[in-house]
């Protein structure tokens, strides 16, 4: 079929006179030939017999022809050009040569325009190269995917013979069929190593990279379809998307001249290209596809300008595992001129999406099992919270952050949401602090966000000596560690308004039970976060405790400095003491005094 010393008998000629820009090629070079057939400016030099007995198109171009002695024809847009029409005019006159992956596809489409069917002669151009593909390049996935990549450049008429398909298809099932021959299925994958594993999700990969982004869509569709592993499909996707889309820099991103000019060719490419690779996304839950490439696609979404969908949809999978999300993924460049640093709309959409997903899977619970202190939905959203607590400390300092948008961030997160607001608070002195040009009245409309109540006893301290916050804000701070104190020292610490809240989650006769249940969520929150707040002000009077129980032990050899380290500490922990614990506590009070008269003068002073 093949033999390479054989091609050397087509000899090139000069440019003919009668050609102008063109050269004959003349296939024997012992018999002069009687027809010349043009191909796209380049002239054959052949003979009509060996042609019109196996090309059923050129056979009926010199039957049509006026003149019986035509010498000349011309063929328009022939598949694969002069070179593929020369490897045809040699299978006419029967010399060998060889059909590979890089030819077939050529071979098949122009067979197919010359019309080369067995109609004229057994064993045809066409039956030839179907042979090849059925035996060769079907059974297996390396020469479907080469053939596939040569289809690139072929006009529709390939996939009028239906090349691409049968390699689709071919690829999909030849992958489905390894990964069951391999013994590495889903199963076999999670029982042995990391190696083998990742061994066991790459074996492919790299094959598909290089195709183009429609034929490698339609692939995933295929694989898809008969059932290749999720893990696998979403291994390949980000193979793709790093190879294909590893021209766009960093100098792309703080490049405000870019935004005026209209996106070229490649850059609209990339962006076809990442919206083809969100589409085929898995969206069956049980997939994992890593964060980390989530937030790369958006980055890249939002430089490329994608559609608004593509974007949607990225932000939607990521806000399903926001609780997961660290800061740094959080911190997305924007790319709009004269905007803030960091692209706080899209996190702001993000947020959205994780509190609607909240929302709904405590309405698809009718039971109150879900409501309890270890409930997953809570959870989840206390990790968010700290998490967008951060985030607003590290974009505060931006000078072009609005107080509307940082706001914003700021009121989304319900109060049930944060168990103390120390994150909050500072995150707003931040952006105090980077922002000194504020009004009076939008430092007091941005303060009035904290819970002074939640405030631990660090935060409080720094709040009663800030400059930069309001007045107002400073007496409240101060009250209310007025309260907290005044509650440890009576050992209530909170139980009354506790009971409070609990005699009135009972549900009224008056509320339809679909009131009453929403009511009973929303106690059940309520007293969570309580006791969230309790667990917290019992850590930090248990610490207290134990640097007090240290300083007693340093200072064992001063009965005086004893005794006053004693008496000022044992009020602290009144809360903690037995029935017999009465008389230190009155003791312990004794001493302190003229020291609360002189705080409280200081702090009435204040206000």
């Amino acid at each position: 079929m093949v033999s390479e010393n054989l091609l050397s008998s087509s000899k090139r000629s000069p440019t003919t006179p009668n050609f102008c820009n063109s050269f004959t090629t003349r296939i024997f070079s012992d018999v002069a030939g009687d027809i010349t057939i043009v191909v796209d400016g380049e002239s054959f030099l052949l003979h009509k017999f060996p042609l019109v007995s196996r090309s059923g198109k050129i056979r009926k171009m010199v039957a049509d022809a006026k003149d019986s002695n035509i010498s000349k024809l011309e063929l328009c847009n022939l598949p694969g050009g002069p070179h593929t029409f020369e490897l045809a005019m040699k299978f006419c006159y029967g010399m060998n040569f060889e059909i590979t992956t890089a030819n077939v596809a050529d071979l098949r489409c122009a067979a197919e325009y010359l019309e080369m069917t067995e109609d004229y002669r057994e064993e045809n151009l066409i039956a030839r190269t179907e042979t090849y593909l059925n035996e060769f390049v079907v059974q297996s996935l390396e020469r479907s995917v080469e053939v596939l990549a040569t289809c690139e450049q072929l006009p529709p008429i390939a996939e009028e013979v239906g090349i691409p398909n049968r390699c689709i298809e071919a690829i999909a099932i030849n992958a489905c069929k390894e990964q069951l021959v391999s013994g590495m299925s889903h199963l076999d994958c999670n029982s042995e190593s990391t190696e083998l594993k990742s061994s066991c999700l790459e074996w492919w990969v790299e094959d598909l990279s290089v195709l183009r982004i429609d034929y490698y869509q339609r692939v995933i569709c295929a694989m898809g379809s008969v059932g290749v592993r999720l893990d696998s499909i979403v291994a390949s996707l980000m193979h793709y998307a790093q190879i294909s889309l590893k021209g766009i820099g960093k100098s792309q991103i703080w490049n405000p001249a870019r935004m005026k000019s209209s996106p070229n060719m490649e850059e609209n490419d990339q962006s076809i290209i990442v919206e083809t690779l969100v589409g085929l996304m898995p969206t069956d839950k049980s997939s994992s596809i890593p964060l980390n490439f989530l937030f790369g696609m958006l980055r890249m979404a939002i430089m490329l300008d994608a559609a608004i969908a593509c974007r949607l949809e990225l932000e939607r999978r990521i806000a399903f595992r926001l609780e997961m999300v660290s800061l740094d993924d959080l911190l997305i460049p924007s790319v709009r001129s004269g905007d803030s640093l960091f692209d706080v709309d899209t996190v702001h959409r993000i947020l959205v999406n994780f509190l609607q997903r909240v929302e709904e899977e405590e309405n698809e619970d009718c039971g109150y099992e879900s409501e309890g202190i270890g409930s997953p939905g809570h959870g989840s959203l206390l990790k968010v919270g700290r998490l967008i607590d951060s985030y607003l400390a590290e974009t505060a300092p931006d000078p072009f952050l609005s107080l509307q948008k940082f706001t914003a961030m700021i009121e989304i997160l319900p109060d049930y949401a944060r168990v103390i607001d120390d994150g909050l608070y500072r995150a707003i002195d931040i952006y105090l602090k980077a922002h000194p040009l504020l009004s009076e009245h939008e430092c007091k409309k941005l303060c009035k966000l904290i819970d002074c109540q939640k405030l631990s006893q660090e935060a409080c301290n720094h709040a009663a000596q800030n400059d930069r916050l309001p007045v107002q804000m400073t007496v409240q701070v101060l009250y209310s560690e007025q309260l907290r104190l005044k509650n440890a020292l009576s050992g209530s610490s909170g139980d009354g308004l506790l009971s409070q809240r609990i005699s009135s989650g009972i549900p009224s006769a008056a509320m339809s039970p679909r009131d009453n249940y929403a009511s009973l969520r929303r106690e059940n929150r309520e007293l969570k976060l309580e006791i969230s707040r309790m667990r917290v002000r019992l850590s930090e009077l248990e610490k207290e405790q134990m640097y007090m129980k240290q300083g007693m032990i340093d200072k064992s050899g001063n009965g005086k400095t004893f005794f006053t380290s004693l008496s000022k500490g044992i009020g602290r922990i009144g809360i903690f003491s037995g029935p017999g614990g009465g008389r230190h506590q009155k003791s312990g009070r004794k001493p302190r005094g003229p020291e609360g008269k002189t705080g409280r003068s200081r702090r009435y002073s204040m206000s």
